[in-house]
């Protein structure tokens, strides 16, 4: 499934429809260019889950915790791991705990990822203008099968 955004407050809002279908345990991989809009979409998300704290991009810290909505957020960035170092993290106990995890960057935490995920690919659409990008769906395992087929997820206002 994929979606042509063409400003960053349709990114935000494709974020709030996916958080109504989560549960605790989920796991959504964020990937693409720098700027892409993965912390955009991750802002959108938090606050479907109704976090109000301000979502911030984790590079530095690696791992954010919001613990004030509907279901508890990770949101990770592993962009600095790329030379190793993920298996040390215990992102298995965030995968399989009580929250939602979002992962920036899932390429360098590849062997950590569990068997089911649902995986968004940000791509800028420069060409198109400054906001415009593509962002594609793909599920792996029947629970993100079905959030993607229930048609839930849409840029209709």
């Amino acid at each position: 499934m994929k979606f042509t955004v063409t400003d960053p407050s349709q990114t935000k809002r494709l974020g709030e429809e996916l958080a109504a279908q989560l549960q605790p345990g989920d796991v959504v991989l964020l990937d693409g260019d720098l700027g892409a809009g993965k912390t955009t979409f991750t802002k959108g998300l938090a606050n479907g889950l109704g976090i109000k704290r301000n979502i911030k991009s984790p590079t530095f810290t690696i791992i954010r915790e919001y613990q004030d909505g509907r279901i508890p957020l990770y949101h990770m960035d592993v962009y600095r791991l790329e030379v190793g170092g993920s298996d040390e993290l215990g992102l298995d106990e965030y995968f399989n705990g009580d929250g939602v995890s979002v992962v920036e960057w899932s390429k360098f935490a590849e062997d950590e990822l569990p068997a089911n995920y649902l995986r968004l690919k940000f791509t800028r659409q420069d060409q198109l203008g400054d906001n415009n990008r593509e962002i594609e769906f793909t599920a792996k395992g029947q629970h993100f099968n079905d959030i993607l087929a229930s048609g839930a997820l849409s840029l209709d206002e």
